[in-house]
């Protein structure tokens, strides 16, 4: 039986995914929907694959969806290292692309997916139809980072401060609690490490990408860098949802949604 006909049947009967794995770590992902164009969805910073709750549904009535945790975040072991890096992690996309048998994806990276998903389109530019940015970092390699601060139980508070510092008028206090509880259930070495990978220097290359882009950023983002967007993505899409802050896709999901069903509909993969 073809490796993707037994993911069907696995799927349907209810049984365990495949086991993907990426130096040593062992890699959780959840697949939704079927059909023969696939969407991955990628988390951000101390995140897992329950950031994209609001968009699996209404993707799975079209497209096949697969929800990831990144190396150390979620269900997802860390690696033999415990070093994490944006290369990592872009490799643990492509580990779990190779498991479930998709020829192309487009990618929906938040946050710190983002870089995550530029680096895959540069390492493996064949797998790659589209990219979606989800007020995501593009430029953040050019600071210097400070892990260090989310050390201890001071660090678990600057941790606590600095999500809720991502929070809009539009994040209810339900969705904060998800988000922080999400957050602060990852654990110290991810937070370190994950910042760490973020900023280092290697992790940003200025690749110019020559294929379609849509960028779904919070009103005002921070993370909105117009001009190297502009530069480095010429097939850019731009947008912003008003009234929205970092967790735009929870916030706002039936807009969030509509625009990235409008932008998939027009992609060939």
């Amino acid at each position: 039986m073809k490796p993707l006909c037994l993911l069907l049947l696995l799927m349907a009967l209810g049984a365990s995914l495949p086991a993907a794995t990426v130096d040593g770590a062992s890699l959780h992902y959840t697949v939704t929907g079927k059909g023969p164009k696939t969407v991955m969805l990628v988390h951000g910073w101390t995140c897992d694959e329950t950031s994209w709750s609001e968009q699996v549904p209404a993707l799975a009535a079209r497209y096949r969806v697969v929800t990831i945790d990144l190396p150390g975040h979620g269900k997802s072991g860390a690696p033999a290292d415990g070093k994490l890096s944006i290369d990592l992690f872009a490799r643990a996309v492509e580990a779990v692309r190779g498991e479930i048998g998709a020829e192309r994806l487009v990618l929906a990276g938040h946050s710190m997916g983002t870089p995550v998903i530029i680096q895959y389109a540069s390492l493996y530019p064949r797998r790659t139809a589209a990219l979606v940015f989800v007020d995501g970092v593009v430029t953040a390699g050019r600071n210097e980072p400070n892990p260090g601060r989310f050390i201890g139980e001071q660090g678990r508070r600057n941790r606590d401060s600095m999500i809720r510092g991502m929070f809009s008028a539009a994040t209810t206090p339900a969705l904060q609690t998800k988000i922080l509880e999400m957050m602060l259930a990852a654990p110290e070495a991810t937070a370190t490490g994950a910042m760490s990978a973020i900023y280092y220097p290697a992790a940003w290359k200025d690749a110019v990408l020559d294929l379609p882009i849509l960028g779904i950023y919070a009103e005002k983002s921070g993370l909105n860098n117009q001009a190297y967007m502009k530069a480095h993505f010429p097939k850019l899409e731009f947008t912003e949802i008003p009234g929205t802050g970092h967790f735009l896709m929870l916030e706002k999901p039936a807009e969030f949604n509509r625009l990235l069903l409008t932008f998939l509909e027009k992609q060939e993969f």
